[in-house]
């Protein structure tokens, strides 16, 4: 019981009140804040006082919570990018379609080498692009 009931609800409270200063873009960046988080602990003692404040990283490092933090970012982007990676795939095969008889040189080694439909090129990365979805 490293918080009192009293000083969760404290905290949470607090943090759903930059939450919503940061949705509807009223929350104030200071000149002295480092980055994100020194802004949002700033904001929390200011809101509820630096003593339960101060206890926001109890048992977690700076390093845990922005490792935390990038995990949790990227994690709700992946499906904003599989979409945007399924739309350029959808874009390469539909190319590939109409420039079938585009022809370009291939290379080898950085040397040149037999040439290549421009269609195969397109195909051969939308191909490793399904793989990542």
């Amino acid at each position: 019981n490293l918080l009192s009931a009293e000083e969760e609800t404290k905290i949470s409270s607090g943090l759903t009140i930059i939450l919503k200063e940061w949705e509807t873009q009223t929350f104030a960046l200071l000149d002295t804040d480092e980055d994100i988080h020194t802004a949002n602990e700033r904001r929390l003692t200011e809101l509820i006082g630096i003593e339960t404040a101060g206890k926001l990283h109890t048992g977690r490092s700076r390093n845990d919570q922005v490792s935390t933090d990038l995990r949790l970012w990227i994690k709700d982007q992946v499906p904003t990018l599989r979409q945007h990676l399924l739309s350029l795939i959808d874009i390469c095969k539909t190319r590939a379609i109409s420039e079938i008889d585009v022809i370009f040189p291939g290379y080898t080694h950085l040397q040149l080498a037999q040439p290549i439909r421009w269609s195969h090129w397109l195909l051969s990365h939308a191909a490793a692009w399904m793989r990542d979805i």
